[in-house]
């Protein structure tokens, strides 16, 4: 990730356990942002910049043409940035920043890098719906990227749920991809191998 992304001045997402307000405040003190959440107490919240590269993508490639099943970039990986410096004498410029990244746009990257031709997002709905929680609601079965990227616009998705799986797909389809799917944990094996399976994007 970017070291200058605007992100790090907003941090948004909130992570690890719910604290009291006075014990809140002595790690406050020490420069850490804090939010009260209400009955259940403050909660500490950080930043997530935009993904930029998976830094091990070569080494995920080489295994994956191997014929490893490769699991990787597990909660978006492991935040860092390239800031140009020799950290502990390594040569190497990587250091980890205070940050959560998100998984789906990371998924959407890591697709990219290895020239896959699905995107599968796994979530807990076997569909992405439009109009949600409304008497309209219904389900997408198969559409073109032009059609989901218009519900996005129209504000179907939010933001901290199905708005990031949808942006990872189109992402996917903008650099290459042929198809996309969105669909719940035990469907996805079907997602790979069928077209009835969630949510089905491509390109056109």
């Amino acid at each position: 990730m970017d070291a200058a992304d605007p992100h790090f001045t907003e941090p948004s997402k909130p992570v690890g356990r719910y604290l009291p307000r006075g014990e809140a405040e002595r790690f406050v003190a020490l420069g850490q942002r804090w939010e009260d959440r209400g009955e259940r107490g403050w909660r500490r919240v950080v930043a997530s910049p935009e993904p930029l590269a998976v830094v091990d993508s070569a080494a995920i490639h080489t295994l994956a043409a191997a014929g490893f099943v490769v699991v990787c970039a597990g909660g978006g990986g492991i935040p860092v940035v390239d800031d140009g410096a020799d950290h502990g004498g390594t040569g190497c410029g990587l250091r980890g920043v205070e940050a959560v990244i998100d998984k789906d746009l990371t998924a959407a990257i890591l697709a990219r890098d290895l020239e896959a031709d699905t995107l599968v997002i796994a979530t807990d709905v076997p569909n992405v719906m439009v109009g949600y929680g409304t008497p309209q609601q219904r389900p997408l079965t198969r559409v073109s990227a032009a059609e989901l990227r218009a519900h996005a616009a129209d504000g179907e998705f939010g933001r901290g749920s199905m708005g990031p799986k949808v942006d990872a797909v189109l992402r996917f389809l903008h650099h290459g991809g042929s198809r996309a799917v969105i669909t719940s944990l035990e469907r996805i094996a079907d997602a790979v191998a069928r077209d009835d399976a969630g949510t089905v994007v491509v390109p056109r």
